[in-house]
């Protein structure tokens, strides 16, 4: 389905082996619901890899990137709970973008989501933008594909110093691509349709980065409304 509201919050982490189930724990029973009960929070997801790296991609849709630089938001920020200071303590090869949604639809929800992440070429964003819009149109339809988005990182927004982040290495991505699909299979061949079309060709940059991730967990606003 299209995501939820017009902005979200991309991190891609790795987890110390021996921190796993904490953090497991953690994200499930703390952190999602709170990052959920920030007003302008629609819905958090977690999903871990089949392949690609970093292990664990997390996804929050709010309603727009006001949300995602107000203070509601950026309060929880720089006043993490002792097990957040404790779980993200763990986190290695950290990656997190607030992004602006340029494009989302779909059917319904999928359990398997791959991730794409690039750069666009020095003046050829809106070339690399015009490529992908039809392009991504024409996967939604593919069989199996539940979901297809673009979304561009704040890279400001995404570099706010806040206690949370403080003494860890961030990265922030530029270019976002998400396939969510019913299988694996599905999405991962119309991953592979979407880069048959070259996409250094139309303006991308770098190496792009892929990675095959399956739901593990996932918390709609209204389904944490009626469990309050």
């Amino acid at each position: 389905m299209s995501l939820l509201g017009r902005a979200v919050v991309a991190i891609w982490n790795d987890i110390l082996p021996e921190a796993r189930e904490n953090f497991l724990e953690w994200h499930d029973r703390e952190h999602i619901p709170e990052r959920v009960a920030i007003p302008g929070f629609l819905r958090g997801r977690r999903y871990v890899a089949d392949y690609g790296r970093p292990e664990y991609f997390t996804l929050y849709e709010a309603a727009d990137e006001a949300v995602l630089t107000g203070p509601d938001y950026l309060a929880r920020l720089d006043a993490p709970t002792p097990w957040t200071r404790e779980a993200t303590a763990a986190f290695r090869n950290t990656s997190r973008g607030v992004c602006g949604i340029v494009q989302s639809h779909g059917l319904g929800e999928g359990g398997a989501m791959l991730t794409l992440r690039f750069d666009a070429a020095a003046g050829r964003a809106g070339d690399l933008a015009g490529h992908l819009r039809p392009a991504l149109d024409a996967l939604a339809a593919a069989p199996g594909v539940r979901g297809v988005h673009l979304c561009v990182a704040d890279q400001a927004a995404s570099g706010l110093e806040t206690a949370e982040r403080k003494g860890r290495a961030v990265g922030v991505p530029s270019w976002v691509v998400l396939i969510e699909g019913a299988t694996a299979t599905a999405v991962d061949a119309a991953c592979d349709r979407l880069l048959s079309g070259d996409l250094a060709a139309h303006g991308a940059a770098g190496p792009i980065e892929r990675g095959l991730y399956r739901l593990e967990f996932c918390l709609p606003r209204a389904a944490l409304d009626a469990a309050a």
